[in-house]
């Protein structure tokens, strides 16, 4: 049975205890840009630390990568401050799973690696933040919705090589820059480029769902996912980024490569990779 002086005390204590909680919100909210402070306490940091990002990512900043100094850790953090639902949806294995298949991506994307490099090829993602000589401007003329603007050029850029007009339009809308008439600022601004790639992860274009959807149990197949076999797991995520040119293919080497990232991330945040790697037997949406 409680004592008397416990049962008293306590609303005494109530005062203090919002006290400390409003503290701490407000301190939260504070930290929020640079810590990525969110409804875990910490935010993406408390999935990936500066040390993981850096044993991740171990060779980003050699003189051999053209990126060098473009994707620092906190540039990383303070873009997924706003995604809040980016790493921090469902329990820990579902978050650090997400986060994994997340930086997996964008390091195939973005590789420097090859079949002997130092440390293996899955140690050199973030090695580039633009495409190297890209054969077109990438601009859809037959999309009346985002219009290119002349002179510009909508390739690759940032950690998830966002390319083509319709992906910069609504990017840039949706982040606060003109994606069509600055399109150079994905590769000229290191946290606008990580929003870039997390706003493509993020966003349904439908009828593809998001990448983060399915990373965390929340893509539902309809009907023409089940008929062209797209099944749950980091092969769909695959698809939904490049499915139209390395999915339905078996033993595609772009897809291995980004599931020999995936492997070695799931490894070093302690967690299985899940099901349905590939997209060998899958239709491109």
């Amino acid at each position: 049975m409680p004592s008397l002086r416990s049962r008293n005390s306590w609303p005494l204590a109530l005062p203090s205890f919002f006290y400390l909680l409003a503290s701490s919100l407000l301190s939260c909210t504070a930290q929020s840009a640079e810590a990525g402070c969110g409804p875990y306490g910490h935010g993406i940091s408390s999935i990936v630390s500066e040390e993981l990002y850096d044993s991740i990512f171990l060779h980003k900043d050699d003189s051999a990568c053209p990126a060098k100094g473009f994707y620092p850790y906190a540039s990383f953090v303070r873009a997924a401050s706003r995604f809040r639902r980016f790493g921090g949806t469902g329990d820990l294995d579902t978050r650090k799973r997400e986060v994994a298949a997340f930086l997996a991506q964008i390091s195939h994307e973005t590789t420097g690696g090859w079949a002997t490099a130092p440390d293996g090829p899955y140690a050199w993602g973030l090695c580039f933040k633009e495409e190297i000589n890209p054969q077109s401007n990438y601009c859809d003329s037959t999309n009346k919705k985002w219009p290119c603007y002349p002179g510009k050029s909508y390739h690759g850029r940032g950690p998830i090589q966002l390319s083509w007009n319709y992906n910069y339009g609504p990017a840039g809308r949706a982040l606060g820059f003109d994606g069509l008439r600055n399109p150079e600022i994905v590769g000229n601004n290191s946290v606008i480029a990580f929003e870039t790639a997390m706003w493509f992860w993020m966003t349904k274009q439908k009828p593809k769902p998001s990448c983060h959807d399915v990373m965390v149990g929340r893509y539902r197949p309809t009907a023409a996912d089940v008929r062209a076999n797209r099944t749950v797991g980091f092969g769909l995520v695959t698809n939904i980024i490049n499915g139209g040119l390395e999915c339905g293919v078996p033993d595609d080497s772009r897809v291995a490569d980004r599931i020999g990232f995936y492997r070695r991330y799931a490894q070093l945040f302690d967690v299985d990779v899940g099901p349905n790697l590939d997209c060998a037997y899958q239709k491109s949406f």
